[in-house]
């Protein structure tokens, strides 16, 4: 039996009669007949009976008939998955996070991807950047976000958005008391820095800004995170350069405020990454809607500084 039978045999059944039967499936009465009698002889039961008007079901064949439409319900619904699943519409997505992009534009970005595709099933894994790169290569993961990543061979990078730094301050601070702070003035205050692990990372960035500018930073701490280091700002263990993003961090005893005559680079990439050979219809589906996310240039909510 194949599903062109139970096709042709739901047809026969519907509109009790051979004729209009054949004519719904775009053929001639005699091959309808002849399946309907194939199907009958495999089943070894009687689906029809003749009638002056056309057929009717037998028993049997109310009882087939019932299944029939169960099973080409089934169908329909594998074909509709599978199609969906070549169009990246249906699935799961593995993503890693990590950083103080989830603060911010990661959730958006992801709600955005969720919005056009709400079948494909999201699971996020928080990673340093190390594990990222190699839970892609183990295919363990599709999707990664990071910042200042080095180059690597099979893996392809792509920036979402750039970010200024921004200084965030104790509340106490003499500093939080401008609107504004000239970036050289940090060469007299403690700073915390973050993350912590591979290198090159954002705290490479900092000494490096710190450098263009004259100085050498008085690092009074490195952390793994943003939200470690805000935390150190808020009990006075110094003051801390963020991404825009942190700024929805929003603890007691912390401000954050605009740097001026800052140097050249005073700003972060947010990068997706992708392993280059990875052409599945999920990822192709999720790196249109970056592509879309990124046109959009979102403005960023930020809260007031004070």
């Amino acid at each position: 039996m194949d599903l062109r039978h139970l096709r042709y045999f739901i047809a026969v059944a519907e509109e009790q009669n051979i004729g209009r039967a054949a004519a719904r499936l775009h053929i001639s009465q005699p091959p309808l007949t002849r399946q309907i009698q194939q199907l009958e002889d495999e089943l070894g039961a009687k689906l029809f009976l003749r009638t002056p008007r056309g057929v009717e079901l037998t028993g049997a064949g109310e009882l087939f008939l019932e299944e029939a439409r169960n099973i080409r319900a089934l169908v329909e619904q594998a074909t509709e998955r599978a199609r969906h699943a070549g169009q990246g519409r249906l699935g799961r997505l593995d993503v890693a996070i990590f950083g103080s992009g989830i603060l911010d534009a990661i959730p958006k970005l992801l709600l955005a991807f969720r919005s056009r595709y709400p079948d494909v099933n999201v699971v996020l894994h928080t990673m340093s950047k190390v594990e990222q790169i190699e839970a892609l290569r183990q295919r363990r993961i599709s999707v990664g976000f990071n910042r200042i990543l080095a180059a690597q061979e099979d893996i392809e990078v792509d920036p979402v958005l750039t970010e200024d730094l921004l200084l965030a301050v104790p509340a106490d601070h003499p500093l939080a008391r401008q609107s504004e702070i000239r970036f050289t003035a940090l060469k007299y205050h403690p700073m915390i820095v973050f993350p912590t692990g591979a290198r090159p990372s954002f705290i490479d960035q900092v000494i490096s800004l710190c450098g263009a500018s004259g100085f050498e930073p008085q690092i009074a701490q490195e952390v793994g995170d943003t939200l470690t280091g805000v935390a150190l700002v808020a009990s006075g263990f110094g003051v801390c350069l963020v991404p825009e993003s942190a700024t929805t961090l929003q603890l007691p005893g912390v401000v954050y405020r605009k740097l001026a005559q800052t140097p050249p680079g005073c700003f972060v990439d947010l990068c997706c990454i992708y392993r280059k050979d990875d052409r599945s219809p999920i990822v192709t589906a999720f790196r249109e809607t970056v592509a879309a996310f990124k046109k959009e240039k979102p403005a960023a909510e930020k809260p007031t500084a004070a």
